[in-house]
């Protein structure tokens, strides 16, 4: 599903970030990606949610040549996978059922198959309450929770996620990590080091833009 060679990531002409990136990500595969502050978790991440390309290397996405695809494949490419950013990308006006029903409407679902469905996750995170509820009159965990019902619910066949648990509880965190687990190719960035000792997956280790496995 994805692989990258010897990719690197360089902003404009300053120095590079990624240096000689070697990653494979098969299908329904979990891996959690650890590392400092500043070792470049979310250039990484930037890359497999195709936001930027790299500027060397070969990046290879749902057998697309990501460097030399055109612009016109991105729409269709992104649209498989979900994503759950750090500070969530809400969009204040809209409620917490609108957010979550929104990649399901863009898909020609039927009205009464996306409330059921977006009800139903909403309760699974514990915001059966909060539907009607804009961002600014919830707290951050909750923010959080609908930031994690958005990136599942169109069952994408990739989801990326920066930091999901850091604002939940060890039991709202381990329930949303079971929610994560449902076939789709998980790719978690963290620095809750216990997370990765609660749920044995493979833990990947950036430091300094250098990417291999964590020693166990």
């Amino acid at each position: 599903m994805v692989r990258f060679e010897n990719v690197g990531l360089r902003y404009r002409s300053g120095p590079e970030v990624l240096h000689d990136i070697d990653l494979s990500l098969a299908p329904g595969s979990y891996h959690f990606l650890v590392g400092p502050s500043g070792a470049g978790k979310s250039s990484l991440l930037s890359l497999l949610y195709l936001a930027r390309r790299s500027t060397r290397g070969l990046m290879t996405m749902f057998g697309h040549d990501i460097n030399s695809a055109p612009r016109s494949v991105f729409p269709d490419l992104r649209r498989r996978i979900g994503v759950v950013f750090q500070d969530y990308h809400l969009l204040d006006h809209l409620t917490g059922f609108d957010k979550v029903a929104l990649s399901l409407r863009v898909a020609g679902a039927e009205t009464a198959q996306v409330r059921g469905h977006v009800l139903q996750l909403l309760e699974w995170v514990g915001l059966g309450d909060k539907i009607d509820v804009q961002p600014p009159y919830i707290s951050g965990g909750e923010k959080q929770r609908v930031a994690v019902a958005r990136s599942v619910i169109g069952q994408p066949d990739l989801l990326l996620a920066d930091e999901p648990t850091g604002n939940l509880d060890d039991a709202m965190a381990e329930r949303l990590m079971h929610l994560f687990e449902q076939g789709t190719t998980l790719f978690i960035a963290t620095h809750d080091t216990n997370l990765p000792q609660r749920f044995v997956h493979p833990v990947l280790r950036l430091d300094d833009g250098r990417l291999a496995a964590a020693a166990s």
